[in-house]
């Protein structure tokens, strides 16, 4: 019922404005490669059905979930919501919310989370160190291919980031 893209490069206010809310990011994590019913996202999600078919008919409208199937089910249709992407990269004036709504979703998952690993890391590189370190992260996270159904799902965070600098006494910025 709707075709899976691989890649798809959110530039537009209309998509920043669909991923706006940590909840999107979620349901399409959620999502990943199995399609699932309002009810189950909303169970996997702990929050309320309506709060979830509301969300995901923004992202419907946004051409980023489509209904894969529906089943008929004592007395109604079940709707089975897939994304309609794989892969999301964001580019654009609308990248950096983008990225603070996005690390919001991954900040609530790992709220519930088994045993995360977490890292945060802050050191000085040339930047020649800085791409060779995104170049190898950014292939590992290419290289991951998903272990399909069945199998628990994972979230991959991955970042290399130049924090804002500051001057301190005695250096140049």
């Amino acid at each position: 019922m709707g075709e899976i893209i691989d890649h798809l490069d959110v530039s537009s206010a209309a998509q920043f404005k669909a991923l706006g809310h940590p909840l999107r990011h979620r349901l399409l994590f959620a999502l990943g490669q199995e399609a699932a019913t309002i009810s189950q996202l909303a169970a996997a999600l702990g929050t309320a059905k309506g709060n979830v078919a509301h969300h995901l008919g923004v992202l419907r409208d946004a051409g980023m979930v489509h209904v894969a199937e529906t089943r008929q089910v004592r007395g109604g249709t079940e709707q089975y919501y897939r994304r309609s992407v794989r892969r999301f990269g964001f580019t654009g004036e609308g990248a950096r919310a983008n990225n603070t709504v996005a690390l919001q979703a991954v900040a609530a998952d790992l709220e519930t989370a088994d045993d995360p690993m977490f890292t945060v890391r802050n050191l000085r590189l040339t930047a020649a160190q800085a791409e060779k370190l995104t170049a190898t992260l950014q292939q590992m996270a290419d290289d991951l291919a998903d272990a399909g159904p069945g199998e628990s799902r994972y979230g991959v965070v991955v970042s290399v980031y130049r924090p804002r600098q500051t001057t301190t006494a005695g250096e140049d910025s």
